[in-house]
């Protein structure tokens, strides 16, 4: 539903998810199948001011539920099964001049309950309530008609807030991302593009004693198009940085050692590598 008054806009609304969730742990003694269903009814509202044609004013609002894992909802009996999240966000979205467009928002997130990753399992365990809360800012600039400039900045803090005093910290939640992009498009159908992203160092467990290292990759993308050719060149990982794709604080033991041992495990990102295509259409 929308609703204007002079400058403002009301966009109020409501939603319902039903879900059934359904588990048969084939490796148990005695299979059969495990059910739970649950309901969750979900408001929003969104307000918006435009102060001018180059500038919106907004808050958006509204209660959700937390993506759930099937295991987890059998094994708790029917017990938080659709955990709630409320959040909001804040900000606006600003244009100065033709060619730059900026939005930038404060933003919020409250879940009644957490879910963390243990690697030994492969599953999801449910934890506390959280809070979250960050800025984002985004930017999009074209200083002339064939050359195309992107951003993205995200801060957020995250903690539990059921937890001992030093236990407090959410594993993997990252602290700081950036993603920017500098894109070029030219008449004569050549293209090509640098591309950057970056995660800073994170926390790996609820303690803050292991560290999941952060990184900054880029990548480069050469091409030529026309109306029946595709001719393209990535090169990934344009510096050979070192850097890990997935990281997780898990509990491990080799032959060797008298007791397990908590620390990072983790996934090898690429190297620098290329790959081409040729595409042809008919």
């Amino acid at each position: 539903m929308n609703l204007d008054w002079g400058q403002w806009s009301f966009n109020p609304s409501v939603r319902i998810d039903y879900f059934d969730f359904q588990y048969n742990d084939k490796l148990a003694t005695l299979s059969e199948t495990q059910t739970e269903t649950e309901y969750i009814v979900s408001p929003n509202l969104n307000v918006l001011y435009n102060y001018s044609n180059n500038l919106q004013l907004y808050l958006k609002s509204g209660k959700g539920f937390h993506s759930n894992d099937t295991r987890v909802v059998v094994a708790q009996e029917g017990r938080k099964i659709l955990p709630a999240a409320y959040g909001y966000d804040a900000g606006f979205i600003w244009k100065p001049y033709k060619q730059l467009l900026i939005n930038t928002a404060y933003w919020y997130l409250f879940l009644e309950q957490e879910f963390v990753y243990v690697g030994d399992a492969g599953i999801v365990e449910p934890s506390g309530k959280t809070d979250r809360q960050g800025i984002d800012i985004s930017m999009r600039y074209q200083p002339v008609k064939w050359l195309f400039a992107s951003a993205d900045a995200n801060y957020a803090y995250a903690r539990a807030t059921e937890e001992n005093e030093g236990e407090v910290y959410i594993p993997l939640a990252p602290n700081f991302t950036l993603r920017a992009n500098l894109n070029v498009l030219l008449n004569n159908g050549f293209y090509g593009g640098l591309n950057l992203r970056h995660i800073d160092d994170r926390l790996a467990n609820e303690d803050y004693s292991i560290t999941a290292i952060g990184y900054t990759v880029c990548d480069l993308n050469l091409g030529f198009s026309n109306k029946s050719f595709n001719v393209e060149l990535r090169l990934q990982n344009l510096f050979n940085t070192d850097w890990n794709e997935a990281q997780f604080a898990t509990e491990s033991r080799l032959q060797n050692e008298p007791s397990p041992v908590e620390e990072i495990h983790f996934t090898p990102g690429v190297p620098f590598n290329m790959r081409g295509k040729i595409s042809y259409k008919f």
